[in-house]
């Protein structure tokens, strides 16, 4: 089967070596780095690209219906939060973009595991009631695009009467991405996502991450998986690992003096996780490195792997065969290095796919 990339885009050229200040200050949007950065994206093969959200940056519908005026084949996923705006209206907001796009528009659902982030604009509701919500939002949400006549719906968060869309998207139905470690993100996941959302683990528990969604999901259902990493590449082994502790460096530098939060990384499980495996070693399997998720708190997808670029696709093609499809990757140097992975690690990705399904084929 394919592969799917997924990229990420910002409006601003910014990551952890930046420092904090640069990756929050998104109040000055260059509408000219954004329409760029996301022809780079379609330029370096990249099939989808993720619009993250949070309590104080750029509305990301905006950005994505941007980001899609201004490519031709690059799909966006848009992360939306269940709670702000209603299934029925967001519904209608993502076949419209779909629509408009020819096809291209996809969510990436995000419950929110920071109190303190949801708070900010007035959502103050426990974990375990988020997730509930969520399930009773994409149910709402995928009836509005799928069904042909109106529904009635009434549940804990939501009652609907009498919903319904004049508008069909252009796919078969808006693909819905999820991610989550916990208990009750696993189970709305398993019920509801196309593609369940994981970091870059190692390899073992990624399987057993796999294992246990699949192990929830109600009969007849079969989400994909995609890994999230932020590969560090260079012509030798040796250089990669150089950059890799330059980046580190950066990044302890930028923090020197100021305590990591732990705001987000206390009620994410999968942030828990990714620093449990930090403490455990500083690398994994073959090169999957730990050291910015364990100098940043883990608050992110912070996993890298070092290498060649030929190194690095050995490397992803481990979690291809335990069944991932969808890999999301991104650099520390967002654009450059966009414009990096396409020259070698995309298209040696590709071929590694190609040749792996052909040998099974035989």
């Amino acid at each position: 089967m394919p592969v799917e990339f997924i990229g990420m885009i910002r409006c601003n050229d910014a990551s952890e070596i930046d420092g904090a200040h640069a990756l929050t200050v998104e109040d000055e949007i260059d509408p000219g780095f954004v329409r760029a950065f996301a022809r780079a994206h379609e330029a370096a093969g990249f099939d989808r690209v993720l619009i993250g959200t949070h309590s104080t940056g750029p509305d990301a519908w905006a950005v994505g219906g941007f980001a899609a005026a201004a490519t031709e084949r690059l799909h966006m996923l848009i992360a939306q939060r269940p709670g702000f705006i209603a299934p029925t209206i967001a519904a209608r907001a993502a076949i419209t973009q779909d629509r408009l796009s020819g096809g291209r528009i996809s969510l990436n659902i995000v419950s929110g595991a920071s109190d303190a982030d949801l708070a900010r604009d007035g959502d103050r509701t426990t974990k375990d009631a988020r997730y509930r919500r969520t399930d009773e939002y994409l149910t709402v949400f995928r009836q509005v695009c799928d069904s042909e006549t109106p529904f009635d719906f009434a549940g804990e968060f939501y009652s609907v009467t009498g919903a319904f869309s004049d508008i069909r998207p252009v796919q078969p139905s808006i693909p819905i991405y999820f991610g989550g470690a916990s208990g009750g993100a696993i189970a709305v996941g398993a019920k509801h996502a196309d593609v369940c959302m994981l970091w870059g683990e190692p390899l073992a528990a990624t399987k057993e991450r796999i294992d246990g969604i699949l192990a929830a999901a109600p009969a007849g259902r079969t989400p994909g998986f995609s890994v999230s990493f932020r590969p560090i590449i260079a012509p030798t082994e040796a250089e990669a690992w150089d950059l890799a502790h330059h980046y580190l460096d950066l990044v302890k530098r930028h923090r020197e003096g100021i305590a990591i939060s732990t705001a987000t990384t206390a009620a994410a499980v999968g942030s828990q996780r990714l620093l449990a495996f930090a403490q455990a070693a500083d690398v994994h399997d073959k090169r999957l490195w730990m050291g910015i998720a364990a100098a940043t708190g883990a608050g992110g997808n912070s996993t890298a792997l070092v290498g060649t670029p030929e190194q690095v696709a050995d490397a992803i093609m481990d979690y291809y065969d335990l069944g991932v499809r969808h890999i999301l990757i991104r650099g520390f140097q967002p654009l450059e290095d966009v414009v990096e992975y396409g020259k070698e690690l995309i298209p040696l990705v590709h071929a590694a796919v190609a040749r792996r399904d052909a040998g099974r084929s035989a």
